[in-house]
């Protein structure tokens, strides 16, 4: 007899019932490890499928062993991309150095994974699809909290009462914004702007990425295979973040266009390709630093919560290792608000040493300065000549997963959970 069942034959009780918004990387792992708990959950996703292809993303230190016990990794495994190599090019064009693309990112070769985003959430998903419910094409639209529940209503229509909810959806947070407040708040911005999409590979790169710079701008081809498209990604330093490009595409290519006008190299192809690109994705480089993760029977996880930017390279680690420190903490409390507060003590300091790795990144792949960029160009002609590191970052494995417990008694009947 499974742990769920021994759950349904609690006399008068039943499964506490979880809401999970955002059904690509926290949230289906989220769901993955609640089920398996015997928690009774359901994924609200507005995208109307889930979203395939999608660039580069790493898995690296503690989050192996996140998805080694969800029994994932030989799949990973096998979609794993293998970079081989990343090319450093001056303002004209020329090579400044080619180095082993783990001598810049602090990760381990041989055994962290580079896969697309899309491989990851779809692993995801199998490894739960057949176990808990999906609702694709819809969203939260309102939270009422009680204390014996949370109400929630639909985009599409209906309500339903859960036990509790957990936002999972990326930086932009809906449901942080209904129970939190404004993104204001917490958005940490870090200085600089970025514009990703797809075009041909008519250059020749296998497993490799090749990056441009020229003070406060950078463009880079990554090619994850020998495919017929590479990922194009086009980045630039600005003040302020430019709120009028969020929601307005065309605005957004205009911006790029204009910042990369007199650009070198293969940078006019790139913005020829990005005016027709049919899914750029623009967005601020950027964090999200909060003070609480919870608030009463809701909580975040994931970039909702912590998102450390792509400049750390951790995005999707923190997502798998918070869903796992969540979820345990859940099954092992028979009280949410002590497993909430189980989940931020025991998390917080590995999530905080991960979001201060951007203090390095940023500086070796996007110099804002002609000073900084020659700086930055001198310590990789040293990073060339030199073997990259055995070991990866501290930070990236700084957490030991601990074991979870559940409790015998995890059902619920709604009047004193």
């Amino acid at each position: 007899m499974t742990r769920t069942d021994e759950l349904r034959d609690v006399p008068g009780g039943r499964r506490r019932t979880v809401l999970i918004s955002g059904a690509s990387i926290a949230g289906p792992a989220l769901a993955f490890w609640l089920h398996r708990y015997g928690f009774a959950v359901t994924v609200v996703e507005k995208a109307g499928t889930l979203r395939e292809g999608g660039y580069p993303i790493d898995v690296r230190g503690t989050a192996l062993d996140v998805v080694r016990r969800m029994g994932i990794l030989p799949r990973l495994r096998d979609a794993h991309i293998d970079l081989r190599r990343l090319t450093f090019l001056g303002e004209d064009g020329t090579e400044v150095a080619s180095i082993a693309p783990h001598a810049v990112t602090g990760g381990v070769a041989g055994a962290d994974l580079e896969v697309r985003r899309g491989a990851l959430a779809d692993a995801l998903h199998s490894a739960v699809r057949d176990d808990v419910e999906f609702l694709f094409g819809d969203s939260i639209d309102t939270l009422d909290q009680h204390r014996h529940g949370v109400d929630v209503t639909f985009r599409r229509g209906g309500s339903r009462t859960f036990d509790l909810v957990v936002g999972a959806d990326g930086l932009h947070s809906h449901t942080r914004g209904l129970v939190f407040g404004a993104e204001e708040r917490f958005h940490r911005y870090l200085g600089y702007c970025f514009a990703g999409f797809t075009l041909p590979n008519t250059f020749g790169l296998v497993r490799e990425t090749t990056m441009w710079n020229a003070p406060g701008r950078a463009a880079a081809l990554y090619a994850v295979g020998g495919e017929d498209d590479v990922h194009g990604f086009l980045t630039f330093a600005r003040p302020q973040p430019p709120l009028d490009a969020f929601r307005n595409p065309e605005v957004q290519r205009s911006l790029v266009a204009g910042v990369f006008a007199d650009a070198e190299w293969e940078v006019p192809g790139m913005m020829a390709a990005m005016r027709t690109a049919d899914d750029l994705f623009f967005d601020v480089v950027s964090q999200i630093r909060m003070p609480r993760w919870v608030d009463g029977r809701v909580a975040l996880v994931g970039d909702a919560a912590y998102a450390p930017s792509f400049l750390t390279g951790q995005g999707s680690s923190l997502a798998l290792v918070g869903a796992y420190m969540l979820a345990g903490s859940l099954a092992v409390e028979r009280d949410h608000t002590a497993a909430f507060a189980a989940y931020e003590r025991d998390s917080r300091a590995f999530v905080t040493l991960n979001q201060d790795l951007v203090g390095t990144g940023d500086a070796l792949l996007f110099p804002a300065t002609a000073r900084a960029l020659e700086e930055r160009n001198a310590l990789l002609r040293g990073l060339a000549a030199t073997p990259p590191a055995v070991e990866g970052r501290p930070a990236h494995a700084a957490l030991a997963l601990p074991e979870f417990t559940p409790t015998a008694a995890l059902s619920s009947d709604r009047t004193d959970v």
